[in-house]
């Protein structure tokens, strides 16, 4: 068999174990409003737009051209007649995000299903990327100049320092000797905060997770409680193991022991315990995976797809569905990977060949 043979049948694969996923998705995400239903269904969309992704093509045009020129096959494996126009494409592309959003999770589920991985810990983390456009001034009260990407915002990290741009959070297995996994994602300004976007992901956690490793950046008392214990107040089995942030507050008077304040006083006693915890051995062992999987797997994955420098489009729809239909990608590699016998390495020869 050629060459191109071999790579067509690797993409037809991605294509028909991605459809399934897509299909769900939608079901989960139906669109509301008046107006009747587009022709071409959003889970055939977000196929294609996967697709071109995956072929790294960076601008939306680039994108249609790659499409365009395997319409025959692609119409082929989704089984569907209609190809979209350019204009309907372009439109569809910067709304696919929610549908991504829901397919990232299920693949996820789809691969711990699998036993690809093991959700025993996962870590999350958030990475930052420079939007396009020039920014002379690394100091975020300078004020943007004309051209720059006005859906961004400046975001500040230890790697990259300052960065006007967008920052995308990822939930990751992080299981010793398992694989490093995607499960849960998403995408927004820089200056969107670790501390805003992280609780929308605690309640679609797998239920096999024990152990969950943040950076100092997560640390609020809200995510400690609702990972830890359920809404009657009873230990879910989990820990939310977080460098603590010091507070300085001032010493208030014990009189009056209202509810509030005896609620208070439990939640500051769960919070040292979880202190106390990080700070043991165990928890020092354990909080160590995180640097040793989430924050490669952000390298590598900006490296794969070409993020290390700065995102591919302008405003936030736009970079949302190319960022998470990338990680959705990525997961598809994985899986892939997984059936064939390969190993995790073999993922960038697998893009390259698309």
């Amino acid at each position: 068999m050629s060459a191109r043979a071999k790579e067509g049948a690797c993409l037809e694969a991605l294509v028909r174990m991605a459809m399934p996923l897509c299909v769900e998705a939608e079901r989960q995400c139906p669109r509301t409003g008046p107006g009747r239903r587009p022709e071409i269904p959003d889970w055939t969309m977000t196929t294609l737009i996967m697709v071109a992704v995956l072929a790294k093509r960076k601008t939306k045009s680039s994108q249609y051209r790659y499409l365009q020129a395997h319409r025959d096959e692609l119409l082929k494996w989704l089984r569907h007649k209609k190809f979209p126009s350019r204009s309907t494409y372009f439109d569809r592309y910067r709304r696919a995000h929610r549908i991504f959003t829901v397919a990232v999770r299920l693949q996820g589920q789809t691969a711990l299903r699998e036993g690809i991985a093991d959700p025993t810990t996962v870590a999350a983390d958030k990475s930052l990327i420079a939007a396009r456009g020039s920014v002379r001034s690394t100091r975020k009260d300078r004020p943007v100049p004309r051209g720059c990407d006005r859906d961004a915002g400046w975001g500040y990290s230890e790697h990259d320092r300052w960065v006007y741009g967008y920052g995308y959070e990822v939930v990751v297995t992080a299981t010793k000797g398992s694989i490093v996994f995607p499960l849960l994602a998403s995408v927004d300004p820089a200056n969107r905060h670790e501390a805003a976007t992280f609780g929308a992901k605690i309640a679609h956690l797998p239920a096999g997770v024990r152990n969950v490793l943040v950076d100092s950046g997560y640390d609020k008392n809200e995510y400690g409680e609702r990972i830890e214990y359920d809404e009657n107040g009873r230990h879910t089995g989990r820990r939310f193991i977080c460098p603590p942030i010091r507070r300085f507050m001032r010493q208030k008077h014990p009189a009056g022991q209202t509810r509030r304040s005896r609620s208070r006083q439990l939640a500051h006693e769960r919070r040292q315990r979880r202190i106390r915890f990080y700070k043991s051995r165990e928890g020092r062992r354990l909080h160590k995976r995180r640097s040793r999987t989430v924050e490669p797997f952000n390298e590598w994955f900006k490296s794969l797809f070409e993020l290390d420098q700065r995102m591919w489009h302008r405003g936030l729809d736009n970079n949302r569905t190319q960022i998470l239909a990338a990680i959705f990608a990525y997961q598809l590699l994985v899986r892939w990977n997984h059936r064939c016998g390969r190993r995790n390495g073999q993922i960038k020869w697998l893009v390259d060949t698309v």
